[in-house]
């Protein structure tokens, strides 16, 4: 068996370039974006800066710690706060009174000259005793390493699993359709007197030395494009500068699991592809006709219905309990991909009615139309690629820049100012006569959540409540902003007391707490960024990060240039990085579309000498087999791209309806431009594919 095998792929090399290229590159990215992941699991070590000459650093409590039930008793659960609590008065002057102590930069800490042991007999638990690596815990922002490699973690984790879902269905196909071409050898086999079982061996054990071959190729490829990949990231903004990976050494980890993918991968494209051919009989060695009967059977039609039925599902159940999820990329990443493999599974249902609703006069309109209803898997082969592409390209652009567009126009329909500057530790700003000035900041307030959970909310923290009242624009459900004083609180949907009247207890952005606030107005959650809102009263430690105005005239522009701000500006279809992370995922789902066209257009194409010496004998010139061919490819093209725009507007339409149910904007936009450009990409590699052969073979 095996020397028929490696036999058989010698000679039949060409037919099984695709798939091994498909799946060493699929193995490669695998390998590749597990060397990354396992990069972004923990931050490098930096040395102290703030107090890097004290051995010694006292730190103010950073952490709220209340205790919640778990099962039959109670543990602690902790959070982070915005900023750590100033040293207690007390501890400050024992330590004062003992040792030289050190201030650098805020009352949060201090440094200490003496002994770690001796500190921390002095201050207890009423502060936290830094020493080593960890007295950098008190420079400014020390989470931004930690938190810069969170979003990498989620960008890589994503390319991986749209790399693992775009590499099985290409090599699923490319064996499917292999298959297919095979047929008058399996019945040359079968009247030789192979079994059924022999068959499906047979195609096994291909796959399994295919898979190995490649898979071991792609480990190559995965640990040469790990430091390229590393670079590409720091370079495009999505890493930070001292980023690396493959340093000091490499793990093991995602060579294994790579490797093994890979092998799992072929193995499971060809067993559905062996089993079709076991049921190959010795007749199929004597057809001639090339119309293709039992393209869907019954196993692929109940898989790609169940698969739509749970997309579709999936999606509606989301809308329905949580509409929030669907504006977050890991959501409209994944959901689309049970879509997409189950349109791609029953496009052959839909590539015939397709096919005849094309219509073009002449002998090779009729031709392109005819060839492209009879030869359903050869179409359907060519638009499923097609599909994925479209769909992806369509549902993750359109809709990132549908929730970015969201986001604007609300940010827009919340404010009744004339001028709005926004900025870090904006500086005070008086107000011209005539003039209405709302300043607010960001803080943060920790709710219990039942009795089981903490949770911390991102607030606003209002400086002038009537003002704000003025001013805001906000999705109010249920009572009156005015009514906002140091007693109370607006809150949105998503807190578990949001009654008006009812009263919430919270703790303070810097621990402090819990107070009892009483809640005025309800918002609606819209896209994420509704309240709650505090007054400074309830917001230590918060700043000014935004004014918005009215009235005043000139005098009042001239005020909010001296705060130090700038005034808001568009940002485009969702921020820079995360237009790079969906160009990367984007990327490799079209690399992917571009092999497998190549790879069946070019073994299609290969086994139609016949068909084409046919058309020659019959008057047809070179110039118009040539225009069949391509035509067949571009009407391929065109009923994916068809089928993958079917799947864009099911997502974003989805993804409307959780807008108006969130009450936010509804602004929808499909990316005209990238899904062009990558229908256009797919139909010229189409063309080009298919031209060679036949070019070749009507010499």
């Amino acid at each position: 068996m095996l020397t028929v095998v490696l036999s058989g792929l010698r000679d039949r090399w060409a037919s099984f370039l695709g798939g091994f290229v498909a799946l060493a590159l699929g193995v490669g990215l695998l390998t590749t974006m597990g060397l990354g992941l396992s990069a972004t699991s923990h931050a490098p070590e930096r040395p102290p800066q703030r107090f890097a000459s004290s051995p010694v650093v006292v730190q103010g409590q950073d952490r709220l710690t209340l205790d919640v039930r778990r099962g039959p008793g109670t543990a602690p659960v902790e959070q982070r706060l915005d900023r750590p609590q100033p040293v207690d008065g007390r501890v400050l002057r024992a330590l004062r009174a003992r040792w030289t102590v050190t201030t650098s930069g805020g009352p949060d800490a201090v440094g200490v000259d003496a002994p770690a042991a001796e500190v921390r007999a002095l201050v207890g638990d009423r502060a936290r005793v830094l020493t080593g690596d960890a007295r950098a815990q008190a420079d400014p922002d020390p989470e931004r390493d930690a938190r810069a490699l969170v979003g990498l973690g989620a960008l890589l984790g994503t390319a991986g699993g749209v790399t693992t879902f775009v590499s099985v269905f290409v090599v699923a196909s490319t064996f499917a359709f292999a298959v297919a071409l095979r047929r008058r050898e399996f019945g040359l086999l079968r009247t030789a007197g192979a079994t059924p079982a022999q068959i499906r061996r047979l195609l096994l054990t291909e796959a399994a030395v295919l898979g190995t071959l490649a898979s071991a190729a792609g480990c190559a490829l995965g640990a040469l494009g790990g430091p390229l990949l590393a670079r590409t990231l720091v370079d495009g903004g999505l890493a930070p500068a001292w980023f690396t990976i493959g340093a000091p050494s490499w793990p093991s980890w995602p060579f294994h699991a790579a490797f093994w993918t890979g092998v799992a991968v072929a193995l499971a494209g060809s067993a559905a592809a062996s089993r079709r051919a076991g049921k190959v009989g010795p007749t199929a060695a004597l057809r001639e006709a090339d119309v293709d009967t039992d393209v869907l059977p019954l196993g692929r039609a109940v898989l790609g219905t169940g698969l739509l039925l749970a997309g579709i599902g999936l999606l509606a159940w989301t809308c329905a309990t949580d509409p929030s999820a669907l504006l977050k990329r890991k959501t409209y990443t994944t959901l689309p991909m049970l879509l997409i493999t189950g349109v791609a599974l029953l496009s052959p249902l839909l590539v015939r009615p397709a096919a005849r609703l094309a219509r073009s006069r002449g002998p090779v309109g009729t031709l392109v139309r005819e060839n492209s209803a009879a030869a359903v898997r050869r179409t359907a082969a060519v638009a499923a690629p097609v599909l994925v592409t479209v769909a992806l390209a369509g549902s993750l652009f359109g809709s990132a820049a549908s929730v970015t567009r969201a986001k604007e126009a609300e940010s827009r329909e919340q404010t009744a100012a004339e001028y709005v500057v926004s900025g870090e530790n904006l500086r005070p700003v008086t107000a011209p006569p005539g003039a209405l000035l709302s300043p607010t900041g960001a803080t943060s307030v920790f709710v219990r959540d039942g009795d089981s959970a903490v949770v911390k909310y991102g607030a606003r923290a209002v400086a002038d409540p009537a003002a704000f009242a003025e001013l805001a624009r906000l999705p109010v459900t249920a009572g009156d902003l005015r009514d906002l004083d140091d007693t109370s609180i607006v809150v949105n949907e998503e807190f578990e007391r949001h009654r008006v009247g009812e009263t919430v207890e919270v703790w303070r952005a810097d621990g402090s707490g819990p107070v009892r606030l009483r809640v005025v107005a309800v918002l609606a959650l819209g896209t994420g960024d509704n309240g709650p809102y505090v007054t400074r009263a309830n917001a230590p430690g918060a700043g000014v990060d935004r004014i918005d105005a009215r009235g005043g005239g000139a005098a009042t522009a001239r005020a909010l240039e001296a705060s130090g701000g700038t005034a808001p500006a568009r940002v485009g279809h969702g921020t820079r990085e995360a237009r790079l992370g969906m160009a990367l995922v984007l990327g490799i789902a079209l690399v992917y579309t571009v092999i497998a066209l190549a790879n069946t257009l070019l073994m299609a194409t290969s086994v139609r000498g016949g068909e084409l010496a046919s058309l020659r004998l019959a008057g047809a010139t070179r110039a118009q087999i040539l225009r069949v061919v391509t035509g067949e490819a571009t009407l391929a093209v065109v009923i994916g791209a068809l089928l993958g725009l079917a799947v864009t507007a099911v997502v974003l339409g989805t993804l409307g309806a959780a807008l108006a149910t969130l009450s936010a904007p509804v602004a929808l936009v499909l990316p005209w431009g990238t899904v062009g450009a990558a229908a256009a990409v797919c139909g010229t590699v189409a063309v080009a594919a298919s031209a060679v052969p036949a070019w070749r073979l009507t010499r």
